[in-house]
């Protein structure tokens, strides 16, 4: 219902709308297969979870080489992950969780909010562990501690344990599992016995063991604990969130079950508090002795100068014993420290500053076996290259990610072309190689002169396996294929080069007449659209085209792949270079393309993409005439510490900037139609959000329209949601572009 009473037209279903706009919007050709499938899209989208369904994740491959662990579903609709053994040339299941007959009931709320965290879309066997030679899996399930021997025949069988448990994981020798219950950290042996408490928590706003919300959602360290080489100890992180604001997360549809409690640091408020012990399995406990501060003298000053080392952003252990990386408050100095396990002493190994703020790479700093360091340098040419030792990635390369560190032998994935990534591998002998070829996103998986290279590609997905002196083989991929394959034009628009991808009608007659836009991006940190692969937000953009319109998408500025200052160029303004980037893109493209209908123009986005949609209306409605906003986060202070305060800072010292980047000071600007979507359980994006931006406009005496989802958190999986908010889109955006 809009918010002047009166109620939105239904949205009609799939059998009954058109995908054909207007003959005065142009003419469409006999319809193609594309435009006939579309109907079916919806469905489809919704049963396989965004075509995620059916491809192997979390791969493991053993250190002879010979065992390939992985997760996959039985097919591209089939929310049950199984766990997977690829060997000798042949898949087989080794964990079904339907045969078991263990029920997701009794998945604990620790765990539940570890699946969030991981944006995690499957049931079952959702993430495991194994020792160091891939000789045991350990996994959870129900609650329940289960185990299975590869590379036997044995049934999975579970193991008793003190109560319901999250995330465990093996002893490198496959003798002790570790695992968490009820915020303890405890270690059981792999047959069962022995179940002894490692680390109690000393009240009830202390957890062991796991990784904070900061951490998980902001930082990329999903793990609390690390088993030692010798199985004989733990680092292991203790969590105190007494600090920590507290806010509460219900489902108004479901009044009968309370709402729960998430420690929440909101910008500008208390962290919680995060040390590092070395627990020992014969009792004995060292505390890790993490410095304070940085060194003022060296930190970069600012307007907000934090130098309290706050986070704990990476932890574990290498060949030369346990290991942590510190983060100051304001960010803007990261040091790794050895760990000498004996007494818990700290020495500073590599230390990083920036005056916006310190990058966190994955996998980076670290150190190869020899103890040569890995780390990433930004060049005297503005990239952000691998260093190993002396030697340096060669001219061209954005790094993304160090993979692996295999003795000597270093994998990252690196950009030389904005809308690729590619796998790159460096040895003392033959320097920096490039391991994957042809157009697309790379990853690869290695271990014992076996390596898995998954490719995204613009033709669909796939899992090589390549052993030395083997031929290469595949690991199935069994994921539906969409109803709609995208067709994308790649463009490089204005003086920025903005790499943007253009979809059209397949049925469209460039000159037959104008078509309206509609801007699909997400254009925020840490992700990347347009990129040469065959994505579920490339196959939505095509069907938004099949349905009438002309669909722009574009990365801009803050987004990766780009080098340090076009990432770092949103520092202080969130909004305003992520705008102006779509704009100059739209005009760029109309430019080139005239039968773009600048005239009527739309925009819809979740998340980030939702925030600049919302944004867009508010404050170029002589550009945008619609939007679809969804899980929009319409004020930066709510959102938390590490993530915002990486951008905007401490909000007490820069007030405007919060201002500048929030939506709500703008509301009574809205003049053009606006709709706000938001997963009522979303705990990562807080409905708040949402329901503050609907407050103000309706202060404002502004039109709008708001769609809850009961039930949803910020990744909406519900078939029926997933679907029908789709349809609703396209009747909102046709309506409110009149066509």
């Amino acid at each position: 219902m809009n918010h002047d009473g009166t109620p939105v037209d239904p949205v009609r279903s799939d059998s009954s709308s058109s995908p054909f706009p207007s003959p005065s919007r142009g003419r469409a050709a006999e319809p193609s297969p594309a435009s006939l499938r579309a109907p079916e899209f919806p469905g489809r989208f919704a049963r396989t979870r965004r075509f995620s369904l059916g491809i192997p994740r979390q791969i493991t491959v053993s250190p002879d080489g010979d065992r390939i662990l992985f997760l996959r579903g039985t097919g591209g609709t089939d929310p049950v992950s199984r766990l997977w053994l690829y060997s000798g040339g042949r898949e087989r299941m080794l964990a079904d969780p339907v045969a078991l007959a263990v029920a997701e009931d009794g998945t604990p709320d620790e765990e539940r909010a570890r699946r969030e965290r991981a944006r995690e879309a499957s049931t079952g066997v959702v993430a495991y562990a194994t020792d160091a030679a891939v000789r045991l899996a350990a996994f959870a399930l129900g609650g329940r501690l289960w185990t299975v021997a590869p590379h036997g025949s044995a049934a999975p069988r579970p193991l008793a344990t003190a109560g319901p448990v999250t995330d465990p994981r093996p002893s490198p020798d496959g003798r002790w599992i570790a695992y968490v219950t009820g915020g303890a950290l405890h270690a059981v042996r792999a047959d069962g016995s022995e179940d002894r408490v490692l680390a109690a928590p000393e009240g009830p706003d202390v957890v062991y063991g796991l990784a904070e919300y900061a951490a998980a959602e902001s930082m990329g360290r999903t793990r609390g604990h690390w088993w030692s080489p010798a199985s004989d100890a733990l680092l292991v992180a203790r969590v105190d969130t007494a600090p920590v604001g507290r806010r509460w997360v219900g489902d108004p549809a479901d009044p009968d079950t309370p709402p729960r409690p998430v420690p929440y640091p909101a910008a500008g408020t208390a962290n919680a508090r995060v040390s590092l012990h070395l627990l020992r399995l014969d009792g004995e406990r060292v505390a890790v002795r993490l410095p304070e501060h940085a060194r003022a003298a060296v930190h970069p000053p600012g307007a907000w100068t934090d130098t309290a080392f706050e986070y704990v952003t990476d932890a574990g252990w290498d060949g030369h014993g346990p290991r942590a990386q510190v983060q100051t408050r304001d960010q803007r100095t990261a040091v790794l420290l050895a760990v000498d396990p004996a007494d818990g002493t700290t020495t500073p190994v590599h230390t990083e500053h920036d005056p916006a703020w310190v990058e966190l790479v994955p996998g980076v700093p670290g150190r190869t076996a020899a103890g040569t360091p890995v780390t990433a340098v930004v060049t005297d040419d503005g990239r952000r290259a691998l260093r190993v030792g002396d030697a340096i990635a060669p001219p061209g390369q954005q790094l993304r990610e160090v993979l692996a560190v295999d003795g000597e032998r270093v994998w990252f994935t690196a950009q030389e072309d904005p809308t690729e990534v590619h796998v790159w591998c460096h040895s003392p002998e033959a320097g920096f190689v490039r391991v994957s070829e042809g157009p697309g996103v790379h990853h690869v998986w290695t271990g014992g002169g076996t390596t898995v290279l998954e490719s995204w590609t613009e033709s669909g997905h796939r899992f090589t396996v390549r052993r030395e002196g083997a031929p290469e083989s595949r690991i199935r991929v069994t994921a539906e294929e969409p109803a709609v394959v995208p067709r994308p034009q790649l463009l490089t628009l204005g003086a920025r080069e903005l790499r943007s991808h253009l979809y059209l009608p397949s049925w469209y007659e460039p000159g037959s007449g104008p078509l309206p836009v509609l801007l699909n991006p997400y254009a925020g940190p840490g992700m990347q659209l347009v990129v040469r692969a065959r994505t579920w937000w490339g196959c939505v953009s095509q069907w938004f085209a099949e349905q009438g319109f002309a669909v722009l998408v574009t990365d801009g500025r803050g987004t990766p792949g780009r080098g340090p200052a076009w990432e770092k160029a949103v520092h202080g303004d969130r909004l305003a270079p992520a705008l102006e980037d779509q704009i100059d893109a739209l005009h760029a493209a109309a430019a080139d393309h005239p039968f773009l209908d600048l005239g009527a123009v739309a925009i819809r986005g979740w998340s980030f993409g939702g925030y600049l949609a919302a944004g867009a209306v508010l404050h170029h409605p002589e550009v945008f005439h619609a939007a679809v906003a969804g899980g929009t986060p319409t004020d930066r202070r709510l959102y938390d510490t590490h993530w915002e305060e990486r951008f905007l800072g401490h909000p007490e010292v820069f007030p405007e900037a919060y201002r500048r980047s929030s939506l709500l000071p703008y509301a009574g600007r809205l003049s053009r139609p606006l709709l706000l979507v938001h997963g009522l359980a979303d705990d990562n994006v807080y409905v708040a959000h949402t329901l503050r931006l609907s407050s103000a406009l309706l202060a404002a005496g502004r039109q709008h329209s708001v769609l809850p989802l009961a039930g949803a958190g910020h990744r909406v999986t519900r078939q029926e949601q997933v679907a029908g908010l789709l349809r609703y889109e396209v009747a909102f955006l046709k309506k409110s572009l009149n066509f």
